[in-house]
């Protein structure tokens, strides 16, 4: 990474009041929620400053940030604008899937065994219409590409996975599963929430059908907002669970409301569900625009940069066990690793002003752009100390 970029990430994490040294705080945590930095702060000041004095204009502002949401959301995923929608959560754009795409009773839906809870719920509630769900066996907690082979059949018609598993970083490899969902016909849905904003993906090259994913963690944007993607030639056989009188064009004209035949917007819009939340909308618009000015690519290999820090002294340290792949293409910005008396590990880290994760019985540390080499060093102190 040159200086310049390097650069970049300082200047960035002045942004993240959580960073300063009177906080007493690392944090290593943002595969759980990721912190409010200083521009999502100030978008959400402006938004109340007005709400204050009934601004009329915060119709148009909190539109035009609804735009650049799309717009920066479809450039992180590698999509075209009008396929991109603003979402609630993880869980909004899971259910359009489950509740939308065109099945039928007897058919199957194959699920990790190993998903978020997010990722099962909405396909579970299909079995009351008679479809069924199959689990696909994983292999040393990573899912399995060839297990996926074998639980194909003829009547799999959808494959919903998560791009990067939640308690130990494996990130999936979408493009190969993508072709394999395509060559079998299968519907492609993928849960981005733990990768979204810090991995690179391109919704096209891994024959995407619908993506999903919230904002509160890698975004870096508030609970109750995120973003979705639907396949444009997939827009028009999708159903629509829920139907909004905001997803026909009112071009902001809230003065004449009757007229009910305004068609549905034809684009990914038409799945999105109004009256917005304006305060989420305006801070996701900001952070959005925080991690492409820093760019995926080189918040990833800041990420990466960072845990190699701590995978050398783990490897180094018989008393810890990396439960992440290392292997480039699975690797994430989640690391997890465990010991004896893991629990008594992450009570002690927190006791220390360190917030990770206990997740399936490992500690997880999930760097982001705002976390830099002190971070980890002292984490390394740390975990010294335990082990000693």
């Amino acid at each position: 990474m040159n200086s310049a970029i390097s650069q970049n990430f300082i200047a960035a994490r002045k942004l993240f009041p959580l960073t300063a040294k009177k906080a007493g705080t690392v944090y290593l945590n943002s595969a759980s929620t990721g912190p409010l930095c200083k521009p999502v702060k100030q978008a959400l000041d402006r938004y109340f400053h007005l709400c204050q004095y009934l601004n009329k204009d915060d119709d148009s502002l909190a539109f035009d940030d609804l735009e650049k949401i799309r717009r920066l959301g479809a450039r992180i995923i590698g999509a075209r604008i009008d396929e991109v929608g603003f979402g609630w959560n993880t869980g909004y754009g899971l259910n359009l899937a489950a509740q939308g795409l065109p099945l039928k009773k007897g058919d199957e839906i194959l699920l990790s065994d190993i998903e978020f809870p997010s990722n099962v719920y909405p396909w579970l509630a299909l079995k009351e219409k008679g479809l069924k769900i199959k689990f696909i066996k994983s292999v040393n907690r990573f899912f399995d590409i060839d297990n996926f082979e074998k639980a194909i059949t003829k009547k799999s018609r959808v494959l919903s996975l998560s791009m990067v598993q939640f308690f130990n970083g494996f990130k999936n490899d979408l493009k190969a599963i993508g072709e394999i969902c395509r060559k079998n016909r299968l519907y492609f849905v993928v849960d981005g929430i733990q990768g979204c904003g810090v991995e690179l993906i391109d919704v096209k090259k891994c024959n995407i059908d619908i993506f999903s994913s919230g904002a509160q963690k890698w975004l870096l944007g508030q609970l109750g907002s995120g973003i979705f993607y639907i396949r444009k030639e997939l827009q028009d056989k999708l159903r629509r669970p829920l139907s909004s009188w905001l997803a026909v064009d009112w071009k902001l004209d809230f003065t004449n409301l009757f007229y009910y035949d305004r068609p549905y917007f034809d684009s990914a819009r038409r799945f999105e569900f109004g009256t917005y939340p304006y305060a989420q909308v305006h801070a996701l618009a900001a952070s959005l625009d925080l991690i492409t000015s820093l760019g995926v690519g080189n918040i990833r290999r800041h990420n990466y940069k960072l845990l190699d820090i701590l995978i050398s002294f783990l490897k180094s340290n018989r008393t810890f066990e990396i439960k992440s792949s290392l292997k480039r293409i699975h690797r994430s910005s989640i690391l997890a690793f465990s010991c004896n008396n893991a629990k008594l590990l992450y009570e002690q880290l927190r006791r220390n002003g360190i917030y990770c994760s206990f997740r399936e019985g490992s500690i997880r540390v999930a760097v982001h752009l705002f976390n830099d080499q002190s971070d980890i060093r002292y984490l390394i102190e740390s975990l010294e100390k335990f082990s000693d």
